[in-house]
Order: structure tokens, then C-alpha cells, then sequence
């Protein structure tokens, strides 16, 4: 039987791999009440489509920091692929160069960035950055990824600590203990550091360092885990070039607002100086043409991408997943009267009172 939606590849990952890998894939902080508002509070959007429109050619194209992607759904930053699937980040970077979309590419990627990018070179890349406590590594990274020809470093701001996520402290997380972090070393070092050992996320990083990271690249920076008008205020003064609203797949601080929820209010915070973007709970076509709708530019896809490379030959079923969302969207975007991306607006959508 072929799979149709998002939520048939979630049920034959969740059957086909590991528990403790489908624990660490799934699990969420504490509750898990954020982890699946999520997905609920897309539910509470409705859609008010208009009708007697031309909508025999529906344009799904946009652009992301100026580069053209096929439709605005991309790939969030995950970490070890290989629990998945063997080739991991190489088989996610080729289904990304495929569907002509943007994958972030994550520090805690369990392949090599020279083969990630050397496997699918044409491929628009940005690269997450977990800000290290050891300065010179992160300088290293940095400039490592701007020589691979990655566009953009995204900052990972919601992890000062890492979240309290029960199941991966009852499994005691076994696999990771056997997967080495080929990119994450100190420049001292010659081997790359198992994942038990590596160097501890920078707890003291804050605003004002932003400016030594600034100078350091050329590249644009993208605040990911934004989710108040005020910090978005200050991705403003500090001249920032975009914000990924998210609140870590519910994976860091449980209890805090879905990513749908906070979208509007960082959206109106940035007044249309960068661009904002969304992750978190998009399961459907209509979830990302109601996240544009509130002001997104792009969605980008975490758990759904790892469904996808748990299924047949690994990039194929992540090239499924994306083939699937992006045709539900252009089928929302078609019955919504929308025939192009700039056609979608806040006047398609309502809040439900229930």
C-alpha cells in the first residue's frame, strides 16, 4: 500500500526503526505538551478560500535570502542521520538538491561536510551552529562552512541547556554513544570526538557576542528559536538577517507556545526588516500555506525529513515526503485561489473559537 500523507511515513518509521531511536526522534521535553500543541494549534486555523479565480497555473516558487527554492518547504537542522539510515546527511542533501529546496545542514551531522557537500553539490546549504564554549572551534567551523559554499549560518538560541527529555534519559541513549562527530573537534585535535566527549554548548553566549560572530563571516545570520516580540526587537538592533521561529520541535522548554501561535507576533515585531521563517508541527499542505499566511516566508520540516530517510533507500522516501507536502500545497494554494506565493495573505485564514 503506498504512502499518501506525512502521517504514513511517521507510522512505518515509528514500526520500523529502534525504540530508543524512535524515542530520540519523537520525544519531546518533559510533558511533551509543546512537542504536540505544535501540531494541535494548526487545527484551530481555518481557511477562507475564494473561488471564480484562474488557477490553471499555480506558481509555488520563492526565494530564501535571495536564492530561488521550489516551494517555501525546506529542511530543518536534525542531527545524526545515520541512526536512520546509513548514508544520512548525503542521502538528505541529495533529495534536498533534488526537490530544489534548502537543507540545514546540523553541527551534529554523523557525516563528514566534504562528503555532504561533495554528494550533492549543486544544492542550496546553510549550515546550523551550536555555539561551542571552546572560541577557536567555532571560528573553524565557521569558516569551514563558508569555504564549502554554505549561504547562511543559523544560531541555534534555545539550548543554553540541553531540555529535559524523559525517554532519552530512560533509554540512556546507547546509539549516539557509537557515532563520531567528523566536523565537531578542536583544532588541536586530529580525531573527531565522540558524541559523549564533545565540547560543551556555550551557556554564556548572548546578544552582545553576536558582533564577534558578525565579524568573522561574510555570511548572513539566522536566529532559529525566536519566539517574542521583544527578542525579535533585538534581532532587529543586531542586525541579523532573518529568524526561524521554532521552539525545537517542543524538544528544550515544555510549556511554552507552539511555533504557529508566536508566529504572528515576531512577524509584527520585525516590521519587514528580515525575513521570518517557521518550524514546528507542519504536517500538511494546508499547514504551511496557513504559516505564510501569518507571515512565514519558508517552512522548513524536521521530524518528517528523518520519517522519510527511515523508508526506502533513504533519499528516496525523503524525496516522497517533500513530493507529497509540496503537491498538498499546491493543491491549497489552488483551491484557496492563490496562484502564486505573494497571492497568500492573512485575509485567507480565521482562528476558530473552539
Amino acid at each position: 500500500m503506498p504512502l499518501v500523507c506525512l502521517r504514513d511515513f511517521q507510522a512505518y518509521a515509528q514500526k520500523h526503526l529502534s525504540k530508543s531511536t524512535w524515542d530520540y526522534i519523537e520525544g519531546g521535553a518533559d510533558e511533551c505538551f509543546t512537542r504536540d500543541d505544535n501540531i494541535t494549534a494548526f487545527k484551530k486555523i481555518r481557511l477562507r478560500p475564494r473561488y471564480l479565480k484562474d488557477v490553471q497555473e499555480v506558481d509555488t516558487r520563492t526565494t530564501v535570502q535571495g536564492e530561488e527554492i521550489t516551494a517555501p518547504i525546506c529542511i530543518s537542522p536534525t542531527g545524526f542521520h545515520c541512526l536512520v539510515w546509513p548514508d544520512g546527511e548525503m542521502s538528505t542533501a541529495r533529495a534536498a538538491q533534488a526537490a530544489g529546496i534548502c537543507y540545514i545542514t546540523s553541527t551534529y551531522a554523523s557525516c563528514a561536510l566534504e562528503d555532504i557537500v561533495a554528494t550533492a553539490p549543486r544544492g542550496l546549504r546553510w549550515f546550523q551552529l551550536y555555539m561551542q564554549s571552546d572560541k577557536q572551534l567555532n571560528k573553524q567551523l565557521v569558516q569551514k562552512v563558508e569555504s564549502l559554499g554554505f549561504k547562511a549560518l543559523v544560531i541555534t538560541v534555545d539550548v543554553p541547556k540541553l531540555g529535559n527529555r524523559r525517554q532519552d534519559i530512560q533509554n540512556q541513549l546507547d546509539l549516539k554513544m557509537n557515532l563520531l562527530l567528523k566536523d565537531l573537534r578542536s583544532p588541536k585535535e586530529r580525531n573527531p570526538m565522540p558524541y559523549f566527549q564533545m565540547f560543551p554548548i556555550d551557556a554564556s553566549f548572548c546578544w552582545n557576542d553576536l558582533s564577534w560572530l558578525q565579524s568573522i563571516t561574510r555570511l548572513p545570520i539566522i536566529l532559529k528559536g525566536i519566539l517574542t516580540k521583544e527578542d525579535a526587537e533585538l534581532a532587529v538592533k543586531h542586525n541579523v538577517h532573518g529568524i526561524i521561529v521554532s521552539n525545537h520541535g517542543g524538544r528544550q522548554l515544555d510549556d511554552v507556545l507552539a511555533s504557529i501561535d508566536a508566529l504572528a507576533e515576531v512577524v509584527a515585531a520585525v516590521k519587514g526588516k528580515m525575513e521570518v521563517y517557521l518550524d514546528g508541527g507542519i504536517r500538511t499542505g494546508n499547514d504551511v500555506l496557513k504559516a505564510l499566511a501569518l507571515g512565514a516566508k519558508c517552512v522548513f520540516l524536521g521530524r518528517p525529513i528523518l520519517w522519510g530517510l527511515a523508508y526506502k533507500q533513504g533519499e528516496y522516501g525523503v524525496e516522497e515526503v517533500l513530493n507529497i507536502i509540496k503537491n498538498e500545497f499546491h493543491t491549497s494554494m489552488a483551491l484557496t485561489g492563490c496562484r502564486s506565493v505573494a497571492e497568500i495573505n492573512q485575509d485567507l485564514i480565521q482562528f476558530s473559537r473552539l
